[in-house]
């Protein structure tokens, strides 16, 4: 279900601002440090999940100065609620990972459960390392059951949106990173 226009707007007037665009690009233009110095004598396999890492996939790749192959995933936890259901992939991995290294790339690490299962798939099939790389990563005090190798950034337990995350399936494309009031 789309939102109306006016309630994406009202959402947007009553939220925070958490982080504006140049820190967002901060952390981005750090994680790609952090991505180049691991990958720097490798031809990883990067696979993008869709469609919240959309926007940190897309700036992030042009700073990586390493070869790669790229593809996508997708799978959704959310779809356009605010609390995570059931898995449900909508796109397997179709590269062939067996023998590769593949990097994950999501937009937000919350409660683990998404990345955890593509790790998981991925390295059933085959592929001889699995790395993940997500912009966010909530901070909520509770045990995750994977980590991240590289994150942008920490941001804390709220409901945030903007650089790839949604609110009721809008505002993905905000160059800045928001939250609803408390």
């Amino acid at each position: 279900m789309t939102i109306t226009i006016q309630h994406a707007r009202d959402i947007l007037q009553q939220a925070e601002l958490l982080y504006p665009a140049e820190r967002v690009q901060q952390a981005l233009h750090e994680v790609a440090r952090q991505i180049n110095a691991k990958f720097a004598d490798q031809h990883p396999l990067v696979l993008s999940v869709m469609g919240g890492a959309v926007v940190f996939s897309g700036q992030l790749l042009p700073l990586l100065d390493f070869p790669l192959d790229f593809d996508y995933v997708h799978v959704s936890r959310y779809g356009d609620a605010r609390h995570g259901g059931a898995m449900h992939w909508k796109v397997e991995p179709r590269e062939n990972v067996r023998g590769r290294v593949v990097l994950l790339l999501d937009d937000i690490l919350d409660e683990g459960h998404t990345l955890l299962a593509l790790r998981e798939r991925v390295l059933q099939l085959g592929a001889a390392k699995c790395y993940s790389a997500v912009f966010a990563d909530k901070q909520h005090g509770r045990n995750k059951p994977i980590h991240a190798d590289f994150v942008g950034m920490e941001l804390p337990d709220r409901f945030v949106f903007g650089y790839g995350m949604d609110i009721e399936g809008a505002w993905r494309n905000l160059p800045a990173i928001y939250a609803t009031k408390e």
